[in-house]
């Protein structure tokens, strides 16, 4: 078991150490060549494939999945949408993209709640609204079964 242990460590460490490498050679390669250093590591930076992303895609992109999940007749959504209506879709997918953002789990169920409850998400910080008629339990089980249907689509 231990010496598991310190082959993962081993592992992790020479991982680390080659993505280390790498971002020190892109560096070199940068002061070296500027800008063309792009051309590096890029085949086709002058092609369009900006203005071409997400054609040859067949599934549906981020936002058109929280979109249809929104628009569609599933409990939760159902209830999102009761719990919001006054703000518009594009609001509530703003809001759920910050709570998907958060680091851990329980981050993303209490930023949830948090939006939830109508508190306003203010670059990175929330905003009571003075909304206090709310079932703190139910409210929070909603931010759960919601964070769940998000990571289910979204996988």
């Amino acid at each position: 078991m231990i010496n598991q242990e310190i082959t993962e460590r081993q592992k992790r460490l020479e991982q680390f150490l080659q993505h280390l490498e790498s971002a020190r050679q892109l560096e070199d390669d940068i002061m070296k060549y500027g800008l063309e250093a792009a051309d590096l590591y890029f085949e086709d930076i002058d092609g369009d494939w900006l203005e071409t992303w997400g054609d040859d895609d067949d599934e549906p992109g981020y936002i058109e999945k929280l979109t249809t999940f929104l628009e569609s007749d599933d409990v939760v959504a159902v209830k999102v949408r009761e719990r919001l209506q006054d703000k518009s879709l594009d609001e509530i997918i703003g809001g759920l993209e910050y709570c998907l953002s958060q680091l851990t789990q329980k981050d993303r169920i209490f930023a949830a709640k948090d939006f939830l409850v109508g508190n306003v998400v203010v670059n990175g910080s929330c905003r009571a609204s003075g909304n206090s008629d709310f079932d703190e339990v139910e409210l929070l089980e909603l931010a759960e079964d919601l964070m769940d249907k998000l990571r289910e689509i979204l996988r």
